[in-house]
């Protein structure tokens, strides 16, 4: 089969799509015919060697977090799933994997999938797989977002940000994206209540506001101090000056700041089906490449500034 693979930690061009042995799933496991992958910041961190630790040095290094497909086979043990289920899934963010989500099979344990939502596309489904996860435990699971709330969107036009948004509104939130001005139309479109653009807006601006979704991972501690008295602050974009951040906030009580790493099983997946498939959720898709053309969906990744996310497309 084909499999995107990172042949040395850099840039995107040090992606390949390389011929190896498709996999066999194991005992619990699936094997999904994958028809989509999307690029996710993890993908994009683990390709420039920023985890290491995790991924080790020893090439080539599959990639790929998220997938959406048909299951093509399964492993002992396995009874929920058959040949020809639509489903979506994710790897396991913190094990090393020679093929991942990017490739035309991927075997995975039974409790990292879940049947795919109904009524969108295997492009849209990947779009929304990661994304989509990580702003549901965010805003259900980590500050705990309730309606009435007013709730702040930092990175608003990314992937965890368009989610987040819409996610929000569900919830009958008030809720402020802060975004690149040209994204104003679509976050409007996606539930935002008011959009102000990052470039010409500070902290100082905005607020008070009772929940901070922080997707970018910079000025935490100056969007911390816009939360209301009893407010609570999430942020998913994680750097070294994050991390220092997060320590440092830990004597504010609820007002510090959370973070979280998204592993998201089966249930998390239905839950966030279910919010697809009622029309609580859309997917945003910025640019479609097929497989071939993996390094330039990296690059677009790379150079930012899009509203939504950029997917793969795989024919296996």
């Amino acid at each position: 089969m084909k499999a995107a693979q990172i042949t040395s930690y850099g840039a995107p061009d040090v992606l390949r799509v390389n011929e190896v042995a498709r996999p066999e799933p194991g005992a619990g496991e699936v094997l999904v015919a994958v028809e989509a992958s999307s690029v996710n910041g993890h993908d994009a961190i683990v390709r420039a060697g920023e985890l290491k630790l995790m991924s080790g040095r020893t090439f080539p290094i599959g990639t790929g977090l998220d997938f959406a497909g048909v299951v093509a086979g399964t492993g002992a043990g396995v009874e929920d799933y058959r040949v020809g289920h639509r489903v979506w899934g994710t790897v396991h963010p913190r094990q090393r994997h020679t093929t991942a989500g990017a490739a035309e099979y991927v075997a995975v344990l039974a409790d990292r999938i879940s049947p795919a939502p109904a009524g969108v596309t295997s492009v849209e489904a990947a779009s929304l797989a990661v994304t989509g996860a990580t702003a549901l435990i965010a805003l259900r699971d980590s500050v705990h977002a309730a309606k009435g709330e007013r709730v702040l969107v930092r990175g608003a036009a990314g992937g965890v940000g368009t989610a987040a948004v819409q996610l929000a509104h569900a919830l009958g939130c008030h809720v402020t994206a802060v975004a690149r001005d040209r994204h104003a139309q679509v976050l409007t479109g996606l539930g935002a209540d008011e959009v102000f653009d990052y470039g010409t807006t500070s902290s100082d601006q905005l607020g008070p506001f009772d929940v901070i979704v922080d997707t970018v991972g910079t000025e935490l501690n100056r969007y911390r101090g816009r939360l209301a008295k009893g407010g609570r602050m999430v942020t998913v974009g994680l750097s070294a000056s994050a991390l220092a951040a997060i320590a440092a906030s830990t004597v504010y009580g609820s007002r510090r700041i959370r973070t979280f790493s998204a592993n998201p099983g089966t249930a998390v997946l239905r839950d966030v089906a279910a919010h697809v498939t009622s029309g609580a959720l859309r997917p945003v898709v910025d640019g479609v490449y097929p497989l071939a053309e993996i390094t330039a969906a990296h690059e677009a990744f790379a150079r930012g500034g899009a509203a939504g996310k950029q997917v793969v497309t795989v024919a296996a």
